[in-house]
């Protein structure tokens, strides 16, 4: 009986040992495979540019008003922006085209040394501030310098961040995917042939992409885009945008 238990015992050690070792043969072999798949690669990039004039400006205007309490500070504010409002449509900026970007409510205070009035110095509350800002995209960019004007006309007392973009990029960005795609193409093959490699497959792709913008606002003699008509008016040069693709390939090769 007990040899029966002994031979039983060496024979699950015999294969107890064997399992063993086919999982560290099968652990060798998987971990050549995955040398041999980084081995096995070249990874090649390339950028593709485009370039475009812009077709869509974005300005920010705003209007702060001042008063002794918050509704006539609101009062007033909302008067503005109707009026403000009302006189960027007029010149051809459609309801989509105008968007509240922010709106806060400041309290103002004054800072008062000790003096006859008061037994030590303090901060005493004046009155509140409204400042409401509102983004307005032009698509006619001849309106720029006009759209200002009506603007600050009615009431805005800020206007900033002024974008000349592309409003629609996806086509762009196509064309200059389709000449990074061609030009990284074109650099493999030259690399796998002096290498004197063979091209089997691509196994990855990746892009990444930058469209500047331009920010800014010029003032020039000769105007052809005016603020008001003066020699002293408004000059916007919107140049090109440079829509630019970056992509990354791995070929596989033997």
């Amino acid at each position: 009986m007990r040899d029966l238990k002994g031979q039983i015992k060496n024979i699950l050690a015999v294969i107890l040992a064997l399992f063993l070792v086919v999982l560290i043969i099968d652990g060798i072999t998987d971990i050549k495979d995955k040398m041999d798949a980084s081995e096995n690669t070249i990874i090649v990039s390339d950028i593709g540019t485009v370039y475009a004039k812009p077709d869509l400006g974005v300005i920010t205007v705003s209007v702060v008003t001042e008063a002794k309490t918050v509704a006539e500070a609101m009062a007033e504010n909302t008067e503005k922006m109707n009026k403000l409002t009302a006189a960027v449509k007029n010149e051809g900026v459609e309801e989509k085209d105008l968007k509240t970007v922010s709106f806060y409510v400041y309290p103002r205070y004054e800072w008062y040394e000790k003096s006859d009035f008061y037994s030590q110095d303090r901060r005493v509350l004046v009155g509140y501030e409204i400042s409401q800002s509102l983004e307005v995209k032009i698509r006619d960019l001849a309106k720029i310098g006009s759209i200002i004007e009506a603007a600050t006309d009615t009431g805005a007392n800020q206007v900033s961040d002024l974008q000349l973009v592309i409003d629609n990029q996806e086509e762009l960005k196509k064309q200059a995917r389709q000449a990074a795609i061609g030009k990284a193409k074109a650099k493999a093959e030259e690399l796998a042939k002096q290498l004197g490699v063979k091209l089997i497959a691509i196994s990855s792709f990746s892009e990444s992409g930058t469209t500047p913008y331009f920010y800014g606002l010029e003032k020039s003699i000769a105007a052809p885009i005016g603020l008001g008509g003066g020699e002293d008016s408004l000059q916007m040069e919107t140049g090109e945008n440079k829509i630019e693709i970056t992509v990354y390939i791995t070929y596989k090769i033997k």
